[in-house]
């Protein structure tokens, strides 16, 4: 973990804080050049060391020097050369410097110490001493954890002390205290010159008038700089409250809380605390990369399957055929209508949960920068992100939730029964937009599914059955199959992702098929995703590129998503037509795949929108979004689908999305235990590669000689009814490495 990007950004505040006076002693007199530092402050004593700096696994406990001063603690490599006086490490800065441990002083004295590699403010840290060692300690920034371990238990409890005394001398004074300009800070020296002057035998009276227009050009530089240091200071202390509270629901506090510290509200932490909890002293040294799996924004699980950041659906599942009137009234409309709405009286009420459950714990906030620029120059499909990244669903149940609007299957079946083929293409086309209406604004990424992993979403009062599996690790491969009222669908879909730095590109591999029981099929593949704004700014995707929806008898159709581009004054919009077998076309669709899309027989490849024509009908309209969305934007739909009810527990197999651990403790917002279960599952996955060589087949569905897609064996719903499940690992449990 290097944390020299850190360094810049912190040092100026050391050297600020170099020596802050009491608020009423006046600004330290600026003394000569070459002259010692001024004093430090009452109750500035610096401490310094050697601790003993967990680095990572691969490095292990590395010595490093700290030294402490002024409320900063820092802390630099140790690179032992003798002669040559301390000048920036804070070691032989002067004031009082107390040593702690018997090895320090042997190093102070012949070390030039490295420019600080970190950069600890204890204004904002907390920390906490180990109980299962008694030299080691930690300390919480809100940038980083530091595991820190001492020669002996004495120097831990005067590390510690000195710790909370400096943190509460320095929280005495206030910002405002003006903290004087060390001058010393830039040294200069006119030697060099002076002798290169004589070398060249210049009289002693020009050589000084030279040393004086250097010294007095220096001197106004450095009036500029302290001027320049000033007003720094002012806006640091102006924007204060940003350091105190943390701007986005008190990151500094909620980074903290974690780990057992109380704070008030002002992010002041209680002076120091020990909690009973040492889990994270299990994990190692807090470092976030990971050999292996786990691709960096897992660009395949982003969407993954018959995915594309999708859809949502609302309780209005049964709004009929007749949500859909004037169509072109050709007698059938009235038929159909009738029959829908009479068997819409017959759906099952099932109760299921409008919102996730409550959040135990307090999420802490972590910017997706802070991890890429530590891994910056490493393999991004190493970098393992915490859960902080995901929403409380598996890429399996994103398949699922493309089906949310599946009713459209169900009016197109009818409407082809009555032989109006035109409206079964345009529902079926209305259909595989709907998949994409839910990814907008949901800026986390669905789990990636282990091996084997499956998903069941029995839904009765939808007339629909779902069924999904993960049955290819590398690649990584999600195969699904669903039956409604007259049809079914199935597909299996890989992702290939590209990652242009701010942004992934994802083309979805793979064919959609859609069978009706008359014989009729559809099949179409989905279009590019782009999901931008991965370091800066809020995370949201595009979805562009052309949707071929062929059929084998009349008709086909054509969707265009458009580009998106700069300026763009209508995004997400979608534009297209159907013909049939001879060309003609047929009808035209538009609309927006986050809105809603309209059909006409006028050409609409001029209009911009559905409002510019007066002949548009309403083919599919967005579920308004849910009252509860959390932070992941989850619509009322996608909320359903991880419900856990005991009855449901009892009937589903061990490798159920429903029963992944760490997805569940994200859900219920037990971050910690997320975090340690998705690193235990990831280890697991890796074996995952091996299995697969070892000739590991999926469950329940077969790949095609012909084609290479995967089918659907059957038997899974037999197997639940008879909670019959031989043959189906445990996959979420305990492995051993064999």
């Amino acid at each position: 973990m290097t944390q020299s990007s850190h360094h810049h950004h912190h040092h100026a505040l050391c050297c600020l804080s170099s020596a802050p006076p009491q608020p009423d002693a006046p600004p330290t007199p600026a003394p000569e050049p070459a002259g010692p530092t001024a004093t430090a402050a009452p109750g500035s004593v610096a401490v310094a060391g050697v601790l003993h700096k967990w680095t990572n696994y691969g490095r292990g406990w590395r010595e490093r020097w700290f030294s402490l001063r002024d409320g900063v603690l820092s802390y630099s490599k140790i690179r032992s050369d003798a002669g040559g006086r301390a000048v920036e490490g804070g070691i032989a800065e002067d004031g009082e410097v107390r040593l702690i441990g018997g090895a320090s002083a042997r190093i102070a004295g012949d070390r030039r110490p490295e420019k600080p590699a970190g950069v600890v403010c204890l204004k904002v840290s907390a920390f906490r001493e180990s109980k299962s060692d008694d030299r080691r300690f930690y300390i919480f920034s809100p940038t980083k954890t530091l595991h820190l371990k001492t020669d002996s238990k004495d120097d831990r409890v005067a590390w510690i002390e000195a710790l909370i005394l400096a943190r509460s001398v320095y929280s005495l004074r206030s910002f405002s205290g003006r903290i004087s300009f060390v001058q010393s800070d830039i040294l200069v020296s006119t030697a060099r010159l002076r002798n290169r002057m004589r070398q060249e035998g210049l009289n002693e009276s020009l050589i000084q008038d030279c040393e004086q227009i250097m010294l007095s050009e220096f001197s106004s530089y450095r009036k500029q700089l302290k001027i320049r240091y000033e007003d720094h200071l002012s806006l640091f202390g102006s924007s204060r409250h940003h350091f105190e509270e943390g701007k986005d629901g008190n990151i500094i506090q909620g980074a903290l809380t974690r780990n057992g510290f109380t704070s008030s509200r002002h992010g002041n932490f209680s002076e120091y605390s020990t909690t009973e909890s040492d889990d994270f002293e299990k994990q190692d040294g807090g470092d976030l990369t990971c050999e292996e799996e786990s691709t960096f924004f897992d660009a395949a699980d982003y969407f993954s399957e018959s995915n594309s950041r999708s859809s949502t659906m609302s309780s209005s599942t049964d709004r009929g055929v007749n949500s859909a009137t004037n169509i072109d009234n050709s007698g059938g409309q009235e038929i159909v209508d009738i029959q829908i709405q009479d068997s819409d009286n017959l759906l099952p009420e099932i109760n299921r949960r409008s919102k996730l459950p409550e959040p135990t714990e307090k999420e802490k906030g972590i910017s997706l920068w802070s991890i890429i620029k530590d891994s910056v120059g490493k393999d991004l499909t190493r970098v393992c992100l915490p859960v902080y990244f995901n929403e409380p669903l598996s890429s399996l149940q994103k398949c699922f939730e493309d089906l949310e609007y599946s009713y459209h299957l169900d009016q197109a079946y009818e409407y082809g029964k009555v032989g109006n083929s035109l409206m079964r293409i345009l529902k079926v086309a209305a259909f595989a937009v709907s998949g994409y209406a839910s990814s907008v604004a949901r800026p986390c990424k669905p789990f990636n599914p282990l091996l084997g992993e499956t998903y069941e979403a029995d839904f009765p009062d939808r007339r629909i059955r779902f069924f999904a599996e993960k049955v290819s690790h590398h690649p990584m491969l999600i195969a699904c199959h669903s039956e409604g009222k007259g049809w079914k669908f199935w597909g299996d879909s890989n992702v290939k992702s590209k990652f242009w730095g701010q942004s992934i590109q994802v083309d979805p591999v793979g064919v959609l098929t859609l069978e009706f029981d008359d014989g009729e099929i559809f099949q179409w593949s989905k279009v590019t995703t782009t999901i931008n704004n991965l370091i800066l700014g809020k995370l949201y995707c595009n979805h562009h590129g052309t949707m071929h929806i062929k059929g084998n008898r009349q008709y086909s159709c054509k969707l265009k998503f458009k580009e998106p581009s700069l300026l763009d004054h209508n995004p997400r919009l979608v534009q297209g037509f159907v013909e049939d077998y001879d060309g003609k076309k047929a009808s035209f669709l538009i609309g927006k795949w986050d809105e809603s899309m309209y059909y006409s027989n006028l050409d609409t490849s001029k209009a911009r929108s559905a409002d510019q024509l007066q002949s548009a009908s309403l083919l599919w309209e967005k579920n308004k979004p849910s009252p509860n969305p959390t932070r992941y934007n989850l619509s009322s739909f996608a909320i359903t689908l991880n419900e856990l009810t005991p009855e449901l527990q009892e009937k589903l197999p061990p490798t159920d999305s429903r029963l992944r651990p760490d997805q569940r403790h994200l859900e219920n917002g037990e971050y910690e235990k997320a975090n340690t279960e998705k690193l235990r599952l990831e280890r697991r996955q890796r074996m995952s590669t091996k299995l697969q060589d070892n000739g590991w087949k999926p469950r329940w569905f077969k790949q095609d000689a012909q084609d290479g897609t995967y089918h659907y064996k059957g038997g899974y719903w037999e197997a639940r009814d008879q909670g019959r499940w031989d043959g189906c690992l445990n996959i979420f449990g305990e492995f051993s490495e064999t």
